[in-house]
């Protein structure tokens, strides 16, 4: 029931989206797709979906080509606008699930249930331009599930939804993935990715540049970070004492460093506390996705850039 993408390569002109990139998805997985802007995830999700047929390579889901799937295999959002302005909400949800063979009745029943979930109930009769983005992108997510796909692609589906609505969005992500559904999401917010992802590729300018568990990669780079909360000395100059030891981030509400191969880590909290610190929080961990991106890339646009994982005190 693997989702199997082998050599898959794609070139538009003299622009080569995707170079050679094979990946496995496990079904049941939530899986994310990292990169920048033109770095080809738009791209790939595209040729699974066969809305373009790759220059080389193939997409296999259960054992059979996607090219001899059928449509209702896939459910997809993507990252542009795709409803009908003019017409009513339950409208077009109802159109867009008919369109993959569910009855009428069952289509509306459905439809209901999810603007129900989501809040919005009184949405039904409203036309789409009269909803904002965010609004509009919850349509979108129910118009890509209802027909009940085996497979879940979604382009930024987090894109201009305030935290309220991220929650319920991030819910019925866990709901499709207890479904036993497979979900593939792009986005550049990495904090998500922590939290909802199993396994992960990172693309830049078409190429795989590394792939694997969330885990697996974050344990990649052989080295470990130190953050450390106290109270009262927010910026810890004294850290940067500490022989071996690379401060990386100060903030109001923790300070991160790098540790050498070989560092004790417990020499830190060690030094804050022979200060009379009070220390609030004090963890040893893999770098974040986010520090691993910039590593393997190189850059980070504007765009791209998210805040640091947040620290749970303890």
């Amino acid at each position: 029931m693997s989702l199997t993408i082998d050599s898959v390569s794609k070139r538009f002109g003299e622009v080569r989206a995707l170079d050679d990139v094979s990946l496995e998805i496990q079904p049941c997985e939530v899986f994310g797709f990292l990169g920048a802007n033109g770095a080809g995830k738009t791209t790939a999700m595209r040729i699974i979906l066969d809305i373009l047929r790759p220059d080389s390579g193939t997409v296999v889901w259960n054992g059979r080509s996607n090219t001899e799937l059928p449509r209702e295999t896939w459910g997809y959002l993507p990252e542009e606008r795709g409803l009908y302005a003019k017409m009513k909400v339950l409208d077009q949800l109802v159109f867009f699930s008919r369109l993959h063979g569910v009855k009428r009745k069952d289509a509306e029943r459905e439809a209901r249930e999810w603007l129900d979930r989501f809040r919005i109930p009184e949405y039904a009769d409203r036309r789409a331009e009269q909803l904002s983005k965010g609004n509009q992108q919850k349509i979108q997510f129910i118009a890509a599930i209802l027909h009940d796909p085996d497979v879940l692609l979604m382009d930024e589906p987090f894109t201009g939804l305030d935290p309220v609505n991220v929650a319920l969005l991030k819910e019925a992500f866990l709901e499709m993935k207890n479904r036993g559904k497979t979900i593939l999401f792009s986005t550049h917010q990495m904090e998500q990715v922590e939290e909802l992802c199993q396994s992960i590729a990172i693309l830049d300018r078409g190429r795989l540049i590394v792939s694997g568990t969330v885990r697996d990669v974050r344990g990649s780079t052989g080295r470990e970070v130190v953050r450390l909360a106290v109270e009262d000395d927010s910026e810890m100059p004294w850290l940067a004492e500490i022989p071996g030891l690379r401060v990386t981030r100060r903030g109001q509400d923790y300070s991160e460093a790098q540790v050498p191969a070989g560092f004790d880590p417990a020499i830190v909290l060690q030094a804050a506390l022979s200060r009379g610190c009070k220390v609030r929080h004090f963890e040893v961990a893999d770098p974040s996705l986010e520090e691993i991106f910039i590593e393997k890339v190189g850059r980070v646009d504007d765009s791209e850039r998210t805040l640091a994982p947040k620290v749970v005190r303890q």
